[in-house]
């Protein structure tokens, strides 16, 4: 078994600071720009337990579904983005091509690695 980066955190959390009011981000992407494409899972594990000052609302799955293990479920997810002006849909999605950030530099040679 593929051990995980112990600095995978520190990168996850990184960008996550970075990510703009009323922008998403991916926890695939997120994982892709660490270096571990594949460890979008881990990524969630990180939001699960991360830094609880960090914006974690802005991170969505990759068809910008809102996380059932977000503090108070995806009700308060939705809650938290729409009090950032991001539309939230009846299941609980965002458009995530429309709202998808990408740190300066990485835009178009990462698309399709979220």
């Amino acid at each position: 078994m593929e051990s995980v980066d112990p600095n995978l955190r520190v990168r996850v959390e990184a960008l996550v600071a970075q990510i703009p009011r009323g922008r998403v981000m991916t926890y695939g992407q997120l994982a892709a720009l660490c270096g571990t494409a594949r460890a979008a899972r881990v990524v969630g594990g990180i939001a699960h337990f991360g830094d609880p000052n960090l914006p974690w609302q802005r991170v969505v799955n990759k068809t910008g579904g809102l996380a059932a293990g977000y503090p108070g479920g995806r009700q308060a997810h939705a809650a938290h983005l729409r009090a950032e002006g991001v539309s939230v849909d009846d299941d609980m999605r965002v458009d995530v091509r429309a709202l998808l950030w990408w740190p300066p530099g990485e835009e178009p040679a990462q698309q399709g690695l979220f």
